[in-house]
């Protein structure tokens, strides 16, 4: 992001798995927001006081542990509210505890949301506004964060550069994902920069181009090979 912007950001990722929590703040007025606060809540207060920052939100794109463990402490000891995912991710949250245990991750708890997400919500920070758009098929209440001026996305694990979220946990679906990829966040524009749940950031146009999973060429692949598609194997960390 430019110096103009409206809004700045750093990644941290956080737990064994490396999921990328944001910390994103208003230029004009420092009030922050913590992203996916998967855990290490000790050193994400301590980035947001190094950057000089008012924690005003946390903010969740959906259930699962590596994105939304250290939630629950990170609010006890802020007392900022909770906003997102969709309420379909209620059944991921009730599991988190359960899935910390499995990944090395035992602090992780429950949260409860102080507001479920829509599709075109607004969320706001400081005197910023980020849209929301629930895209589901990782998981069924998966959320996007967009803020439209500084051309900035927070995806998740809808989209990571070359890859596509996983679709093999309960409730996830495939078309639901593709759909919601090149329906809702293709027309946002090429120029869009996100943050994906892991690895290094992309844009929606570098991702349109050569992305194996979603891209327009791997579209148009099956669209005319239908039942015959043979689709890539899907390895990503989320």
């Amino acid at each position: 992001m430019s110096a103009e912007t409206p809004i700045r950001a750093v990644i941290a990722p956080v737990t064994p798995l490396q999921q990328n929590c944001t910390i994103v703040w208003c230029a004009k007025t420092l009030k922050a927001a913590v992203i996916d606060p998967g855990g290490e809540v000790p050193r994400l207060l301590k980035a947001v006081a190094d950057q000089g920052l008012t924690l005003e939100k946390i903010w969740i794109t959906h259930g699962h542990m590596d994105h939304a463990g250290g939630a629950a402490e990170l609010k006890r000891l802020t007392g900022v509210p909770i906003e997102g995912p969709h309420k379909d991710d209620q059944f991921w949250i009730d599991r988190i505890q359960q899935s910390g245990e499995m990944y090395g991750v035992p602090e992780a708890r429950a949260f409860v949301t102080d507001r479920w997400l829509d599709d075109g919500d607004v969320v706001t920070l400081g005197e910023t506004e980020f849209e929301v758009l629930h895209c589901p098929g990782h998981t069924p209440g998966h959320v996007v964060f967009f803020h439209r001026q500084a051309r900035f996305a927070q995806v998740g694990d809808v989209l990571f550069q070359g890859s596509i979220g996983r679709t093999d946990f309960p409730r996830g679906n495939h078309q639901d994902l593709l759909d919601a990829i090149t329906g809702k966040l293709w027309p946002l524009g090429d120029d869009v920069r996100f943050v994906p749940g892991h690895g290094p950031m992309s844009s929606f146009g570098a991702e349109r181009r050569s992305n194996p999973f979603v891209g327009d060429r791997a579209i148009a692949a099956m669209q005319t090979a239908g039942a015959d598609y043979a689709a890539p194997v899907n390895r990503s960390p989320g």
